[in-house]
């Protein structure tokens, strides 16, 4: 035998560098917990992370090491626990400023810049000021965080060097494009909206009182109005709200339905723009349909509908992956 013929020449494939582009949705967004979870179950190697909104603190919380005590955290998480984080805000541009919250974070998300962190990640957030995308990959990390999560109105908006800075869903809702820039090279991507508009459209019909459901939703109304009323001002328009706020008439949708249903709507439209032009190897689309945008009580539901989503979708995120 020839000495040539002897010699074999192994080439490996380069690995693919794997990025996890999680979105956002508010409660909804404990989803990711479950997701990130059962991925890591099966063996899949999380190289990027980027994230928007609920993504970007779950996807913080998940680098800093903390993700299997925080998902304990949450699913002991009352909504009255919720009002207590809820530190009024009103004359800073939202109900809540967000700094009671973020201290309560504090044991799960490590004070480090992103640049420092083990694996690269990127938040998103909006410029008020001139409504673009601002990709956040540098700086503190909690800085980062608490920007994204801005949601109009509910949060503070954040103030960094000339611009106010809002919740990253306004604009990329699933952010696979800044996943990219990151670096990866297969992106599985989280969207956590995909039911909203249906559902959303279900609830402006007349509420059905054997609904098992409806008693669950209208404490969280009970629990939204004792934190309006602790601002000055406003007690007035708080005894007036549940008619309003709610519409259990099916003639005419609540304050709340209009405000959910336009978000769920400007989302659904702009995360299929994006991902036409940008499409991830694998879409997630956990089923929380029956999850609303603040019922921050119900993680232990959806971490295991974020579990469930990534079993389902195991031949093709394995098929992807070790391509």
């Amino acid at each position: 035998m020839k000495q040539n013929e002897s010699l074999k020449i192994v080439v490996e494939k380069e690995r693919e560098v794997i990025g996890l582009a999680l979105g956002g949705g508010a409660a909804r967004g404990w989803a990711h917990i479950g997701v990130i979870q059962e991925l890591i179950r099966q063996g899949v190697r999380i190289d990027v992370i980027s994230g928007t909104s609920a993504g970007a603190l779950v996807g913080a919380v998940y680098i800093s090491g903390f993700l299997d005590e925080f998902a304990e955290w949450v699913c002991n998480l009352k909504w009255d626990a919720m009002i207590r984080y809820g530190d009024l805000g009103i004359k800073e541009g939202g109900i809540i400023s967000g700094k009671r919250l973020l201290k309560a974070l504090d044991p799960f998300i490590v004070n480090s810049n992103i640049e420092d962190l083990p694996i690269p990640f990127g938040a998103v957030a909006t410029d008020l000021g001139t409504g673009r995308g601002v990709w956040i990959r540098k700086g503190p990390l909690t800085e980062a965080v608490r920007s994204s999560i801005s949601l109009p109105g509910l949060f503070s908006p954040v103030h960094e060097g000339e611009n106010w800075l809002v919740d990253g869903g306004l604009v990329d809702p699933v952010p696979v494009s800044l996943c990219r820039a990151l670096g990866a090279t297969k992106v599985i991507a989280v969207n956590l909206n995909g039911e909203m508009v249906r559902k959303n459209l279900q609830e402006l019909q007349e509420p059905d009182p054997l609904d098992p459901l409806q008693p669950h939703a209208d404490s969280h109304l009970e629990g939204f109005r004792s934190m309006l009323h602790k601002i000055p001002g406003l007690n007035h328009l708080v005894e007036t709200m549940p008619n309003g706020m709610v519409g259990h008439n099916h003639k005419t949708p609540g304050m709340l339905n209009v405000i959910m249903g336009a978000l769920y709507i400007m989302q659904d439209k702009i995360t299929r723009s994006r991902m036409a032009g940008d499409p991830p190897e694998v879409l997630l689309a956990p089923r929380l349909g029956n999850i609303g945008l603040l019922e921050f009580d119900r993680a232990a539901d959806a971490i295991e509908e974020g579990r469930a989503v990534v079993d389902r979708f195991k031949p093709l995120i394995m098929n992807e992956i070790n391509e």
